[in-house]
């Protein structure tokens, strides 16, 4: 089946699911139509995938995070990227500017954050648009998108959302605790650890046909239609997303603050700057990691101080063995044991294992075997 059968279908069905009313009656039936339409999308992106051409962005991550940064045609990032870091990234007043994918480092709080310019991004990034689906690929691997929008433009927030949840990327969401065991007989089951209120067993079971033919499936939080066809359909990525707004030196701030309220309200974080006049950058820098959940740990060799200038950058929830490992590669194998002192320690020097969960500003030191 080529592209075009696929897209038909598509269209079919979403033509019956306006022509269908919506009730209690008809639910189950909507459902298992949005999990078709879901499929076939996923098989009709693959085969364009498939047979599209074009040199990609070559860039290895590096540093302690990557952060993307994101705008349509002539918003001002190749001006922030060189505000935030060391790059030298091409500045002009006319769209794309930006031909590649342009990796800057900025430091912070002792952190190296890879922050990449990437070309603009425009309506129809997801159909391959302006390098859209090179722009899309790079962006799934980073760890925080920053979306920069200009003060005075209040659609492009929207527009570039829609273009990255359509590529599968779900902004600011954690990835739905539901298991789904594949089973050789017995059809699909249903066990919920939770109240659901969104979905009934007929509705789930519905969905879940499109998928599997015998399965267990575990539910642990009150999905939604759309959450639980992303769970099957594996390929989506959750990340943290931020909004930057650009130029906020050309609006009235009355203007500007009810700008700011507005995209708060559908649950961003927003900050607000002027790359080309530097105003509002240190707070952007802080934003930035923040989001990342970034933490500093400071390394204590035994008998001496430690050094407070140069942290192990490691992500908040994680522990003495991730230090372990970001340290040297036989830290683990020869662990005997960790001494903590801040807030994670019940009180200072406490002696701790590979599993302790650290904190921002512990203090720590190892003890391997000779």
């Amino acid at each position: 089946m080529d592209t075009s059968s696929i897209d038909k279908q598509i269209k079919d069905i979403e033509e019956e699911i306006f022509n269908t009313q919506k009730n209690k009656a008809t639910e189950h039936h909507i459902g298992k139509l949005k999990a078709k339409i879901a499929r076939l999308r996923e098989e009709s992106d693959k085969r364009k995938s498939a047979g599209a051409k074009g040199k990609g962005f070559a860039i290895r991550k590096s540093g302690d995070a990557t952060v993307g940064l994101i705008g349509f045609p002539s918003i001002g990032k190749s001006t922030l990227l060189n505000q935030l870091t060391d790059a030298d990234s091409r500045v002009g007043a006319y769209d794309f500017t930006t031909l590649d994918a342009i990796p800057g480092m900025m430091k912070y709080k002792g952190a190296n954050i890879q922050v990449l310019d990437l070309p603009g991004l425009i309506t129809g990034a997801y159909i391959g648009k302006g390098r859209g689906r090179e722009i899309l690929s790079a962006v799934r691997n980073v760890d925080l998108i920053l979306f920069m929008v200009d003060a005075q433009h209040k659609d492009h927030l929207k527009l570039m959302t829609d273009e990255l949840h359509k590529a599968g990327l779900r902004l600011n969401q954690k990835k739905p605790d539901v298991v789904i065991r594949k089973t050789g007989h017995g059809g699909i089951t249903i066990n919920s650890t939770t109240k659901l209120t969104h979905l009934s067993e007929k509705t789930i079971k519905s969905i879940s046909s499109e998928y599997v033919t015998n399965a267990d499936i575990i539910i642990r939080e009150n999905v939604t239609e759309d959450e639980l066809i992303d769970v099957f359909i594996e390929n989506r990525i959750y990340v943290s997303a931020v909004v930057i707004i650009n130029k906020k030196d050309l609006l009235p701030n009355k203007e500007l603050q009810k700008r700011i309220k507005d995209i708060k309200k559908k649950g961003w974080n927003v900050t607000s700057i002027s790359a080309s006049k530097n105003i509002g950058i240190d707070e952007l820098r802080r934003t930035v990691f923040v989001e990342l959940y970034l933490i500093r740990i400071y390394m204590k060799p035994v008998g001496k101080k430690p050094d407070y200038g140069e942290p192990l950058i490691l992500k908040r929830g994680q522990t003495v063995e991730d230090a372990c490992r970001k340290l040297h590669r036989d830290f683990k194998r020869k662990f005997r044991y960790a001494q903590v002192w801040g807030k994670s320690a019940k009180y200072p020097g406490q002696k701790v294992g590979l599993d302790h969960n650290l904190e921002d500003e512990d203090v720590l030191t190892i003890t391997i075997l000779r």
